[in-house]
């Protein structure tokens, strides 16, 4: 017999599916896409479409996953202690793409992005089945990244016009791109912690890029926030383990994503503190983490070449060192949800701030991470 907790969950699971089954459904009535596209406005039919198809298509998703073997199992660093399954980023990624498509907001850049982000899919998937070694994960992230490059993704820092300005320009995008595709599968530690970390991203640029008046920028991080909080609900459950995971491809799909339309967006109008500082503030966790674990791997020797660094798998990111002052999971993931919302908030009174402002602004979010990292060296201590 179930307990009233498990009832409870499947009562919920079963609302919460057959909401979106309905809400999927009258999506897809001319009138009520007409009523949208003129009332309401098209970004919140992409959110609800992306959203309801997540949230559909994930019961599905895992059940293929077990069906297929494809679960991430007990042991080692693993923290779950029953099989789950590792095809949640197909469910996210079908409906991420499917909420473009429907609506028709594509041009050639954008397909070059979503063809980049099916290819780091399709390693992250082998990886979730078969395990890819780092190293050559990495030479395909790098190869993804030249591909935009050369589709005119890439970021204008220097002078585009000359060679030197075009090589530093196209180094910066790769460090950017495949250092917050990792950043964003690394952070995958912890029951909804990816998940509801993209949205809160995702949330943000969608409000800067409304702004900056970038209605295509705004849909497709509109389509990624729908996405993820279709899925999150089978991610991130109070009272019981996840049900499934983003797994590699999943992650590795959305970091991709949202990094590359980071750079494919303008931030500012003419004040290079603001069209600068702006990403930064938003992605501030990942790069945050991603950085803090390099430093402090390399300090204390940990890592000793690039290839020990790619190669290396620990417990020492900012949700493992947390976990040592809070000591539960749920409370790890919500403050780091709040971290990234409270950096995103600076990120949007950014928009008509003067220079000074700005400096300002990235001089608070410097004075947060030196809090947040006197946590992270507590934790250590405590977790030893």
């Amino acid at each position: 017999m179930f307990s009233s907790d498990n009832q409870a969950r499947v009562s919920f699971q079963r609302i919460f599916w057959g909401l979106s089954l309905v809400v999927f459904c009258l999506l897809w009535v001319p009138p009520v896409r007409q009523f949208f596209f003129a009332n309401l406005g098209r970004w919140l039919y992409i959110l609800l479409f992306a959203s309801s198809s997540s949230a559909l298509l994930t019961p599905l998703v895992r059940l293929l996953a077990h069906r297929t073997g494809i679960v991430d199992r007990p042991g080692g660093r693993k923290i779950h202690a029953q099989p789950t399954a590792l095809l949640g980023g197909v469910a996210v990624i079908l409906s991420f793409i499917g909420a473009l498509l429907a609506n028709m907001i594509l041009d050639a850049r954008t397909v070059a992005l979503l063809a980049g982000g099916v290819v780091m899919a399709l390693v992250g998937l082998l990886d979730d089945a078969r395990n890819v070694p780092a190293r050559y994960k990495l030479i395909i992230q790098v190869a993804v990244v030249l591909f935009l490059i050369y589709s005119g993704i890439i970021l204008d820092l220097f002078p585009i016009h000359t060679t030197w300005g075009y090589l530093l320009n196209a180094a910066l995008t790769i460090l950017w791109i495949v250092g917050l595709t990792n950043a964003m599968n690394f952070i995958d530690g912890m029951d909804g912690l990816a998940t509801g970390l993209a949205a809160v991203i995702s949330l943000f640029m969608g409000i800067v890029a409304f702004q900056t008046a970038q209605p295509f920028m705004g849909w497709i991080a509109g389509a990624m926030l729908g996405s993820c909080l279709g899925f999150l609900p089978y991610n991130f459950r109070w009272n019981t383990p996840a049900s499934i995971f983003l797994g590699d491809a999943g992650s590795t799909f959305i970091g991709f994503v949202l990094s590359a339309l980071a750079i494919k967006a303008a931030w500012a109008d003419n004040n290079p503190i603001v069209s600068f500082a702006t990403p930064i503030l938003i992605f501030w966790v990942l790069i945050f983490d991603m950085a803090y674990i390099t430093l402090e791997r390399t300090i204390t020797g940990k890592v000793r070449s690039f290839r020990e660094w790619i190669d290396y798998v620990g417990t020492d990111h900012l949700h493992h060192r947390l976990l040592g002052i809070f000591g539960d999971r749920k409370k790890v993931v919500l403050f780091i949800f709040f971290l990234s919302a409270t950096l995103g908030i600076s990120a949007v009174t950014l928009r008509g701030a003067t220079t000074r402002d700005g400096v300002l602004t990235v001089v608070q979010a410097l004075l947060i991470t030196l809090i947040v990292s006197i946590l992270e060296y507590s934790g250590r201590n405590s977790s030893k």
